[in-house]
């Protein structure tokens, strides 16, 4: 039989041959299922339970019910793929039987029962909740610059099986596969307890707070830069960091240059606020980049930089040109010593996870990086750009020593796909685990400004 890249299925007839009924073999090409090659989780997921799992007549278990009304913006939906074309022979035994969501009609002698229809909802969580297995990293971090987005998808690489077998995926995707995240990386929002509320002010604390106003990165102010981490190193985080602030900052700011130039905020605030980049992987977009950030740049619909006081203390400024980090963007290799990451979804900020929230129709995404504010009152950095400004204990007191400063909380809200289809960037291999999530800070408000902010913050009001 001429070679095709599809798998082929077994079928009977029947032929009558001298007289007698004979079972005469003969295969029949079907399409295979399309492999991942953007590194979608979701994707990857329904690709494996298609070339591994028999059918099932079982309806897909829906998840727990909303027990919290969700709040804000609605997210956007992401467009249906079309499924994959079947040939003739299949639509027609399978024209009763509709397949269940992202997956392969299946020729069958009988129809099986039709399962009750599944809401969007319950539909996208379960597609969310495939499970394929983790594999250790393959990549280290390269010494090139990340490479521009393309929309330019993979060549398709022929594969050759045995009739009856499924073949195996090609390197490209074992490849796609080692990069992360996976799909136990992600969880449904609404199954996470209510496990955070923030500590109370007490008397003779502070219980003001003071917002710098900087926009979304409305200017595409992006590099895969760390002046703080990094300085001097072209492509020193190995991933893309979206910028707010200061309109200069790249592998090579000090203080100087930051002082000298331009803002995105108000009042002369000329700060720098960065964090990693997060991607809908859905797309095929720098599809190349050589460290494995896949897919299209999402921009927050949201952007507060809220500076807040110290629940048991008065505070004090914090000195220009201060230098700060929050999380560990390796704390997946590195354990959670220093890992920060709190995730979230709008309607549900007193659930805070570790993991990538699945979001329900109607909420966003939220990502909530609390800074340091406890400063050793001498230091404006530190070898490891830690020691120098600790986090105060569970009540807000700080530590021996040390003295309270405004705390930073940057919260980040993103309208994403409601699948296990995104990613923070992240170093290769860290493979794209949310535990990563991490920013960084430094401070270049004029005086004037930080004096204003902390008598904001110190008299219990919101400036």
């Amino acid at each position: 039989m001429k070679h095709m890249k599809r798998p082929l299925v077994s079928l009977s007839a029947l032929a009558l041959a001298t007289g007698t009924l004979t079972t005469v073999t003969f295969t029949v090409a079907r399409p295979a299922p399309a492999y991942a090659d953007h590194c979608d989780p979701a994707e990857q997921g329904q690709n494996q339970r298609q070339n591994q799992e028999p059918p099932t007549d079982a309806p897909a278990e829906s998840p727990p019910a909303q027990d919290q009304p969700a709040q804000d913006q609605p997210a956007q939906d992401q467009p249906a793929q079309n499924p994959p074309a079947q040939d003739q022979a299949a639509q027609d035994q399978a024209a009763d039987a509709p397949p269940a969501a992202g997956s392969l009609v299946q020729a069958a002698p009988t129809q099986p029962p039709t399962a009750p229809e599944e809401s969007a909802d319950q539909q996208a969580a379960q597609n969310s909740t495939d499970s394929f297995r983790r594999r250790q990293p393959t990549q280290a971090p390269s010494q090139a610059p990340t490479q521009a987005p393309t929309d330019a998808p993979p060549a398709d690489t022929p594969t050759d099986a045995p009739p009856g077998q499924t073949p195996a995926p090609p390197q490209d995707e074992q490849e796609c596969a080692d990069l992360g995240p996976f799909s136990e990386d992600f969880i449904d929002i609404r199954q996470v307890q209510r496990n955070f509320q923030d500590v109370r002010t007490r008397r003779g604390g502070s219980g003001g707070t003071f917002t710098s106003r900087c926009g979304r990165n409305e200017n595409g102010h992006r590099n895969p830069d760390n002046f703080i981490v990094a300085p001097g190193v072209s492509n020193g985080a190995h991933h893309i960091h979206d910028y707010v602030g200061n309109l200069s900052t790249d592998a090579f700011s000090t203080d100087q240059s930051l002082a000298a130039a331009g803002t995105t905020c108000a009042l002369g605030d000329r700060s720098t606020y960065f964090w990693p980049v997060l991607r809908d992987r859905t797309s095929d977009a720098n599809a190349q980049d050589p460290d494995g950030n896949v897919g299209t740049i999402l921009r927050a619909r949201q952007v507060s930089l809220q500076f807040r006081g110290n629940p048991v203390a008065r505070v004090t400024a914090m000195p220009r040109f201060i230098r700060m980090i929050t999380g560990d963007a390796k704390a997946a290799t590195n354990g959670g010593a220093n890992a920060l990451a709190k995730w979230t979804c709008t309607g549900f900020t007193n659930r805070i996870t570790t993991k990538y929230p699945l979001c329900p129709r109607g909420s966003l995404l939220v990502r909530i990086l609390d800074f340091p504010s406890c400063w050793d009152g001498q230091n404006t950095d530190s070898a490891n750009h830690r020691t120098h400004v600790l986090f105060p204990d569970a009540g807000g007191a700080c530590p021996s020593g040390t003295r309270p400063i405004p705390q930073l909380r940057m919260t980040l809200v993103y309208s994403t796909p409601r699948t296990a289809s995104f990613a923070l960037d992240a170093f290769p291999e860290q493979r794209h685990n949310p535990v990563t999530d991490h920013a960084d800070f430094a401070n270049v408000m004029p005086d004037r400004l930080m004096r204003f902010a902390v008598d904001c913050i110190n008299r219990g009001r919101r400036c």
